[in-house]
């Protein structure tokens, strides 16, 4: 039973993974090097690697940032609304992103809540760099917040306290001890964070207009072409 297992296993890991990653690579080079390096080449679409680079970086930074401060305070702090909280931080895994941009159109667009306000004063959001990053930030807020909760509990908090009484502030007590015991989970929720904001399509796909030159991300080149 024990080797039938293993054998299932690893028959199952070539069909889901392996199989499909090579098909793909094998319709990609079927034809040659050359078309592949001539599409990679085209101005378009070294733009929309461009554009995918700052709009998944710029969102990964900004949750990272948030994850840290949003996991210290549920799980430091006590108070009315914590778990309401907590549930509103898991809400990016429940909506479709489709929904999501078209919140923020409501939202940001030209006859949105504050919309009209920005553009009278030169922002615009929808159909540019901001909406995209503003999407790709609300699709994967979530996922650095839920690597950090689960560590931050672990821990507790005898450390810090003890480094406290020694006379170390709270910046210093975060880097040196907080921040060291919590790289692991930050940098594994970092890293899924940036594959979540590499790979947006449906947010993105509708703040951004798909505007080739300008708003086009890899994700949205590849769907038109």
């Amino acid at each position: 039973m024990r080797y039938g297992l293993r054998a299932v296993a690893l028959a199952y890991v070539p069909f889901l993974l392996v199989l499909p990653v090579g098909l793909v690579f094998w319709r990609t080079f079927e034809n040659g090097v050359s078309p592949v390096w001539q599409a990679l080449t085209d101005p378009a679409t070294v733009h929309a690697f461009r554009v995918t680079l700052v709009v998944a970086l710029s969102a990964v930074v900004v949750n990272t940032v948030f994850g840290i401060g949003m996991s210290l305070l549920l799980v430091r702090r006590r108070f009315a609304g914590r778990r309401l909280l907590s549930a509103l931080v898991d809400l990016p895994l429940a909506v479709s992103p489709v929904v999501v941009g078209l919140a923020l159109i409501l939202v940001y667009g030209r006859f949105g809540w504050f919309g009209s306000i920005l553009e009278r004063n030169g922002i615009q959001v929808i159909f540019a760099l901001p909406g995209m990053v503003l999407a790709t930030v609300f699709v994967s807020l979530p996922l650095v917040v839920r690597e950090l909760v689960p560590v931050l509990e672990e821990i507790g908090t005898e450390q810090e306290q003890a480094a406290w009484t020694l006379g170390a502030g709270r910046s210093t007590t975060f880097r040196r001890i907080t921040l060291p015991a919590i790289r692991g989970a930050l940098a594994y929720g970092v890293v899924l964070s940036l594959a979540r904001s590499l790979g947006e399509y449906g947010a993105v796909a509708v703040v951004s207009g798909r505007l080739v030159g300008r708003t086009q991300t890899v994700t949205l080149l590849v769907q038109e072409r």
